[in-house]
């Protein structure tokens, strides 16, 4: 399988949020980091990276990624997309996003979303920011050595 291969299915799994599936195309230590955050509040290993997922994107009443420009240069892939994220209060945003993984054994090892975050913040709904403060952190590793 191609490393851009792996990476499309990743993401259509996480667009369908299937959870399983999504962790079948993550490498055991890999590392997840939303860099707007930064890399001290990552995630390693799938059963952390969807626990952190799941934070924001379970309560989602939609989810749905968008296709965009893939490139490749060996294991790493730099993925141009868009997210649709709709809240069951009926707000919407369409988040865009530059991702950085990076691929070895079929198995994405590093990936690192760059967006605006204070674009998310927007259009979700007010008490959105406020439910992180009572969610699961236990998935928090800090990897700022590591990428």
């Amino acid at each position: 399988m191609s490393a851009e291969d792996t990476v499309l299915g990743m993401w259509r799994a996480l667009s369908a949020r299937d959870w399983d599936q999504v962790k079948t195309h993550l490498a055991p230590d890999c590392i997840y980091a939303d860099m707007p955050v930064g890399p001290a509040a990552a995630a390693r290993g799938p059963e952390d990276i969807v626990k952190r997922l799941k934070i924001g994107l379970e309560v989602l009443a939609g989810y749905q990624n968008h296709d965009g420009l893939l490139v490749a240069d060996g294991p790493n892939v730099m993925y141009e997309h868009s997210e649709t994220w709709t809240w069951a209060t009926g707000e919407v945003a369409v988040l865009r996003f530059v991702t950085v993984h990076e691929v070895v054994d079929d198995r994405i090892t590093i990936w690192k979303d760059y967006w605006d975050m204070s674009a998310l913040a927007n259009f979700a709904p007010p008490n959105w920011l406020a439910d992180f403060a009572t969610a699961d952190m236990s998935w928090v590793y800090d990897a700022t050595d590591l990428i």
